[in-house]
């Protein structure tokens, strides 16, 4: 007798589904989104919520521009455009994190 194995692994056909991922596509390469340092809102996007610096798995970026990124994030901190630790997130209200990052009132 055949167990049931869910819903997650079987489609409605009772096809088993492709468990290969989708390959990483640097959003940098592709041309979407440009490194600068003063472009505050980009760059916090590949901000944790604890304030540090996203993983290539997270941001999806190649070698090449998770350094680039790196270093624009860096020297974000270093002139005072993004904190460097969450609690200057939350003493400042989220000051350069995008709008969905804000404390709320």
């Amino acid at each position: 007798m055949r167990r049931s194995r869910g819903l997650a692994n079987w489609s409605a056909t009772g096809r088993t589904r492709s468990l290969t991922r989708k390959p990483a596509i640097c959003p940098f390469c592709t041309g979407k989104a440009i490194i600068d340092y003063k472009d505050v809102a980009t760059l916090s996007q590949y901000l944790t919520s604890h304030g540090s610096i996203g993983s290539r798995h997270t941001t999806r970026a190649c070698a090449k521009h998770q350094r680039a990124l790196a270093r624009a994030i860096k020297r974000a901190r270093f002139l005072a455009l993004l904190p460097y630790a969450a609690v200057h997130i939350w003493k400042t209200g989220g000051v350069g994190l995008p709008a969905s990052r804000h404390r709320r009132s």
